[in-house]
């Protein structure tokens, strides 16, 4: 049943891409799709971009395996978007047309910050790509129920196609409907499911509480914090690292802030973070309910045998969720939230894989020597769809066998330690300069690298990309609470170290231009 449900998703998926083509010369029509969606399917389609795969697999393992430490990355989770929508996304809304390239070259021309922009795009949405399509093929052996390697391979190399397709024929609009259907459908099973556990347990969210301390196996450390990091040298520092970097790092996403263009007005933008926040909210909601409900009904020891990393709980749970004995409309559910996480899955790289085209297209091609006009510029944008998943597809089949999570906390760190520190100073200081954020972008994306490979998820723990080997060197799980300051410091020492002339200049481009980024007003000559 599962196959034909994830047929018939793949069928009307392209059918809307295929419907919402834009037009070969319709640059807006291809990046932002006009502004056309409500604020209500707007802020649906951010959320969609927000909630990954991996975060709903990850979430809900961590919430399973672990407890009270995974509702707070759950909450984080939340707690980023939030921070989005307060601060960022109006300024980005304002500067931006395209691209966060546009954003930053809004205060600096110049093709060297485009160039920039664009690297550090790639550089932290790659991993997380490799994320989502190397785990496509065990997800679906679990659903389907094979477990032929050649099998899983082929499921990454085909879903890859389908996900490039979706970004070079849909485009934004195309995609927004994808993550639309996805939200809808992953918050609506997920709802079903999340009442269906409380119902086990007579409502009484206590007893579900209990049941899952008593199944995690790991005692009253379940509910209190701390169990994710007992073996660090500084558990409360690495948990704060981990946190922070989440916040900062998923409010950073270019995947994420690309939908901030999309909206017609400052109001407008207002009302889809409101709709974007509230559907994460809910999303937290039931991935508490259901993680712990995985924990009491199936238990720590299966779930850990079944995915070290926890990342089948959402899954177990929901068919404990069931009962052992499923009637015909309780099997038609969990087909829906199969299908759910199916679309969850092919929805997310596709935003990805766009955002990474865009940047490429728009921010490297478009500004060269040579502008090329609007249908070649688009044509360029569909290629570079096409350069981006490609070599996603290979390494992702290179890397399907190792330990993914370095590769998902790189992307956040990233995020945290370039991005978010770029944003900041671009959008609110006066004095920073293109020297600052040639610093920032590049001098973060670098330090963040390397930090990261000196963690434990690394090397030097059973759970690590390489287990066999120890050369972890950095006392903490995240690069955070080293590579965020960095990214900052970095920042302000190329401001500082910049030509005092130029720096000036750079000034007095920001003052023209201050007004539109943060209030959207248009500065009047004459």
């Amino acid at each position: 049943m599962s196959l034909v449900a994830f047929t018939a998703v793949v069928t009307l998926t392209l059918l809307l891409c295929v419907l919402t083509v834009p037009d070969r010369d319709d640059l807006d029509e291809f990046y932002t799709g006009y502004g056309a969606l409500s604020p209500m399917r707007n802020g649906l389609a951010i959320a969609g971009d927000y909630i990954s795969a991996a975060t709903v697999l990850g979430t809900g393992g961590v919430i399973a395996l672990l407890g009270y430490d995974g509702v707070v990355l759950a909450l984080s989770t939340a707690l980023s978007l939030t921070l989005l929508m307060f601060l960022l996304a109006e300024p980005l809304r304002n500067a931006g047309r395209f691209t966060m390239g546009d954003v930053l070259a809004r205060r600096m021309p110049g093709r060297a910050v485009r160039i920039a922009v664009c690297v550090a795009t790639l550089a932290a949405l790659l991993p997380l790509m490799l994320v989502q399509l190397a785990g496509a093929g065990d997800l679906l052996a679990f659903i389907l129920g094979f477990s032929d390697e050649g099998l899983k391979t082929g499921c990454i190399v085909a879903l890859g196609a389908l996900m490039i397709s979706y970004a070079a024929i849909g485009g934004m609009k195309g995609t927004a409907l994808i993550q639309i259907l996805k939200i809808v459908m992953l918050l609506g099973s997920g709802t079903v499911v999340a009442v269906l556990i409380l119902r086990r347990f007579d409502w009484d969210p206590g007893a579900l509480l209990a049941a899952a301390q008593r199944g995690s196996g790991a005692g009253p450390a379940f509910l209190h914090s701390g169990l994710q990091f007992a073996h660090s040298p500084n558990p409360r520092l690495d948990m704060i690292s981990s946190e922070l970097t989440v916040v900062l790092g998923g409010a950073a996403l270019p995947h994420v802030t690309m939908r901030m263009y999309t909206a017609r007005n400052a109001r407008e933008i207002r009302r889809s973070m409101s709709w974007a926040v509230s559907s994460v909210s809910l999303f937290v909601l039931i991935i508490t309910v259901v993680g712990f409900g995985a924990a009491a009904l199936v238990g720590g020891a299966a779930i850990a045998k079944d995915d070290p990393q926890g990342n089948t709980a959402y899954l177990l749970g929901s068919r404990a969720a069931f009962g052992a004995h499923s009637s015909t409309a309780e099997t038609l559910l969990f087909t829906t939230v199969t299908t759910a996480l199916f679309l969850t899955l092919l929805a997310s790289v596709a935003g990805m894989i766009l955002a990474c085209a865009n940047s490429l297209a728009h921010d490297v091609f478009a500004h060269g020597s040579r502008p090329p006009s609007p249908r070649r510029e688009m044509t360029l944008a569909r290629v570079s769809a096409l350069a981006t998943g490609v070599p996603a597809i290979l390494l992702a089949v290179l890397v399907k066998d190792h330990s993914l999570q370095p590769l998902a906390t790189l992307s956040f760190c990233l995020g945290a330690s370039a991005l978010a520190p770029a944003l900041v100073y671009g959008l609110f200081w006066r004095r920073y300069t293109r020297t600052g954020l040639l610093c920032t972008l590049l001098g973060g994306t670098l330090g963040a690298t390397v930090l990261m490979t000196g963690t434990n998820l690394v090397s030097g723990s059973p759970g690590a990309a390489l287990p066999n080997h120890d050369f972890a060197w950095f006392p903490f799980t995240t690069t955070g609470i080293a590579s965020i300051p960095l990214g900052f410091l970095l920042g302000w020492l190329g401001t500082h170290l910049s030509d005092r002339k130029g720096a000036q200049d750079q000034r007095r481009q920001y003052e023209e231009v201050e007004g539109q980024i943060l209030a959207g007003a248009v500065r009047r000559r004459g």
